[in-house]
């Protein structure tokens, strides 16, 4: 076995943030049934969005295909949109590992302190040239999973109601619901704060939206390590993270760790086989023996367990190896995920070497691990929410916050049909992701 030198980044982590390994017996949840509908209850349908300024955005998010790599006109479009409503904005230029000439941007806002005054801060422009100190920060991504699936609007049977019309397609629930509805909430927030009903001071919040939370997480590590983090960070007392929760606080998520696998061989015709060296038969026990550890218990060598994240779990998500069925094959590769009830990166990476050492005695196989990061704990100290522990990866691990940092995982809409052909959530999902992040943003200045 020998370990690969340089990561390949974008092959090993496409399905790292969030690829839900379900049991058995969970079935993925269905929308509400459809029923055809006439180009007039159509016409109805999109008047209902269209008379909400958090829905029309909503609408205007997902029209814009931003599959991970490709994130520059929906950024330009939140950009305008914030700067628009007297955000101040900047931009932070990441780079792409797959297209080094790939433009697409991070994006952090504030309330412009020259235009929304508050009874906290009478002079605001006193202190222009030094960044505002947020105390909350409300952070989503705006890159999406393949393939584009475009906006669409249905009615349930035996319904009227608009709060039940089903808003579908492709990043209609990951993650544009939460950009559009974090948007929404401090627009909210900074409204009531301009009328003088409400303790909130506009400097107090901030927006993040982050690129490439679906592939690699290199936009929030890329926020993380930045001199602009580093110059607002301060004063932090919470980060909201949007991502799918079913309208609960998330109290956890598994840790996640992959490995990428290649096997050499040699090709021969496949009537003398001994001619040559399957890379397939190479390859195959090492899967099969990863394969095994989500079953066997911690104590027989298995994967770790625990009792609030229950038991990690394997998926040799892809393999390929071989031309054709009469020729050995020279080659072939295979990557797997690991979803971590427990352990340490250290700990699992030397669990996953163990095993294939033990199917690949002779040591020909090549093995890159991505260490990951093992489960992460998530606050849930907030009044009236329901909580859950999810299977899913997010950005949380990749922004480094000091200790005593609040940070709460919250969304509309439920993972379980993100990613699928069946994306989408309804109109009441939106409106409650509003009053519900308004109430963590709140719990966190503690007012």
């Amino acid at each position: 076995m020998r370990l690969i030198s340089a990561l390949t980044t974008s092959l090993l982590l496409s399905s790292l943030s969030t690829a839900a390994h379900l049991p058995k017996d969970e079935k993925l949840l269905s929308p509400l049934p459809q029923q055809p509908i006439t180009q007039d209850e159509t016409d109805d349908l999109a008047k209902v969005i269209s008379s909400s300024s958090l829905l029309s955005l909503h609408r205007a998010l997902v029209e814009v295909e931003s599959i991970s790599g490709n994130e520059l006109s929906v950024g330009e479009l939140v950009v305008s949109t914030l700067e628009a409503h007297n955000f101040s904005v900047t931009t932070q230029s990441v780079p792409d590992v797959n297209n080094a000439s790939a433009k697409r941007w991070n994006i952090y806002a504030v309330p412009d302190a020259t235009k929304y005054s508050s009874s906290h801060d009478s002079s605001p422009a006193k202190n222009k040239d030094k960044p505002a100190q947020p105390k909350v920060i409300l952070s989503s991504h705006i890159d999406t999973v393949p393939p584009y699936i475009p906006y669409s609007l249905s009615r349930p049977k035996h319904s009227k109601s608009a709060s039940d019309i089903l808003i579908s397609g492709r990043g209609t629930v990951d993650d544009k619901a939460c950009v559009a509805a974090q948007i929404q909430t401090v627009l909210n927030l900074l409204s009531t704060s301009n009328s003088g009903s409400s303790s909130i001071n506009p400097t107090d919040l901030a927006l993040l939206f982050v690129v490439s939370e679906e592939t690699n997480g290199s936009g929030m590590k890329f926020f993380s390590n930045s001199t602009l983090y580093t110059s607002i960070s301060s004063n932090l007392k919470a980060v909201i993270f949007g991502e799918p929760t079913e309208g609960k606080l998330a109290s956890g998520h598994k840790g996640i760790s992959m490995a990428h696998i290649i096997a050499h061989g040699k090709a021969a015709h496949s009537g003398y086989p001994w001619l040559g060296h399957s890379a397939n038969s190479m390859i195959l026990p090492a899967l099969l023996a990863l394969d095994k550890l989500g079953d066997m218990a911690p104590k027989d060598g298995g994967l770790p367990r625990s009792k609030e994240f229950g038991n990690s779990t394997v998926n040799v998500g892809y393999m390929t190896g071989g031309v054709a069925a009469n020729v050995v094959p020279k080659f072939a590769e295979a990557r797997v995920a690991f979803r971590l009830a427990g352990g340490t990166p250290e700990s699992i990476r030397e669990l996953i070497l163990g095993a294939i050492g033990k199917a690949d005695p002779k040591g020909e196989l090549e093995v890159d691990i991505f260490q990951g990061y093992g489960p992460v704990p998530l606050d849930t100290d907030v009044e009236g929410f329901e909580s859950m522990v999810v299977n899913y990866g997010t950005d949380v691990p990749n922004l480094e916050v000091a200790e005593g940092v609040k940070r709460y995982l919250y969304g509309p809409g439920s993972i379980l049909v993100a990613h699928g052909d069946d994306e989408g959530l309804t109109v009441r999902d939106m409106e409650r992701a509003v009053v519900d992040y308004e109430r963590l943003v709140r719990h966190a200045l503690g007012l």
